[in-house]
């Protein structure tokens, strides 16, 4: 199987090449990263080298500047671009603070000026890929994911597939903190993307909800619990997705943002400038940089959030790390 993955040289690839390393069946053979941006492709390849250093097999691995060159006889297109980059963000952010507002990237008037800009590309893709590669299948894990999606479908018809890793981890934390496996719980997750709710958890036929909201230490052990609290898990009798804390908590969020030196979106500007400056003058540490920053990356996640709710920092493993595209934060 040829996989592209449009957005290459972005920074969570890793995830999706170790899952990749790990997969008995070796689904794919040739993994092909497409970036307008070359520096990038050079410092996330010296990661992914490293990363394949004493594997048995790993995919043939290509980069390259060109989407049609790229996507051209996929069988998979995995689209993860950013429009704008990093700062095309920290301007969403900062016009909406400015505001009054919150500017997060899915959220309010930033998600919507980051579907304006990213739309019309999506749909372009779209048009080369059909073009291209008709046959293949497009996986989009741009974000806003639901609009994007959407769009894209208007062009490749039922072969997108839009995913969301915000979901599952919450499933995830749910089911740990109930003390059960997840492959044998059912949940009942109603909405899109980050707009949802777990209503139920079903194992061996029986909801275990109830028995977790009603229980202060279990909630406590896992992030959505951490982030709402029992009184307002239990009024809802249901468990939000934690961006869900955006319209909950929106005038606390917004008063934290504002008091805050720098917006998310300009913390992962400086850190990824760090990171890929650094891997390309060192390529031999390049793997060690990347988990240093991705520990940094995932202890500061939904910082404002957390602040608001006393939740303290994030742990950098967790349930929402597990897997290919579970480890993929959407911010």
């Amino acid at each position: 199987m040829r996989l592209v993955v449009l957005g290459g040289g972005g920074f969570r690839v890793p995830l999706v090449h170790a899952s990749l390393l790990a997969d008995p069946d070796r689904l794919v053979d040739e993994l092909v990263l497409c970036d307008r941006d070359e520096r990038r492709l050079t410092a996330i390849t010296a990661v992914l080298d490293q990363q394949a250093a004493g594997a048995a097999t790993r995919p043939a691995l290509t980069w390259t500047t060109d989407v049609d060159h790229a996507v051209a006889g996929a069988d998979v297109v995995f689209s993860a671009i950013r429009v704008g980059g990093t700062r095309g963000r920290t301007l969403d952010e900062r016009v909406a603070l400015d505001q009054g507002l919150l500017g997060q990237e899915t959220v309010g008037p930033g998600g919507i000026s980051y579907a304006l800009r990213t739309v019309p590309v999506a749909l372009d893709i779209a048009r080369r890929v059909a073009t291209a590669a008709p046959g293949a299948w497009l996986i989009n894990f741009t974000n806003p994911a639901g609009l994007v999606t959407e769009a894209m479908t208007s062009v490749l018809g039922d072969r997108v597939i839009g995913i969301c890793d915000s979901p599952v981890g919450l499933c995830r934390g749910v089911a740990a903190a109930l003390g059960v496996e997840h492959e044998r719980c059912g949940f009942d997750y109603v909405g899109l993307n980050h707009l949802g709710w777990l209503r139920r958890v079903l194992v061996d036929g029986r909801d275990r909800l109830p028995e977790l909201l009603a229980d202060d230490t279990a909630l406590a052990r896992f992030e959505e619990g951490r982030l709402f609290g029992p009184a307002l898990l239990r009024a809802l009798g249901a468990v939000p997705n934690e961006y869900l804390h955006y319209y909950y908590f929106a005038r606390e969020t917004l008063r934290e943002a504002r008091e805050q030196e720098r917006t998310r979106g300009e913390f992962l500007r400086d850190q990824q400038e760090r990171f890929y400056a650094r891997a390309i003058d060192n390529p031999r540490d390049a793997l060690r940089l990347w988990e240093e920053t991705r520990a940094e990356r995932e202890r500061t996640y939904m910082a404002e959030s957390r602040a608001v709710a006393g939740a303290g920092e994030r742990p950098a493993e967790g349930p929402w790390t597990a897997g290919a595209t579970t480890g993929w934060r959407c911010g």
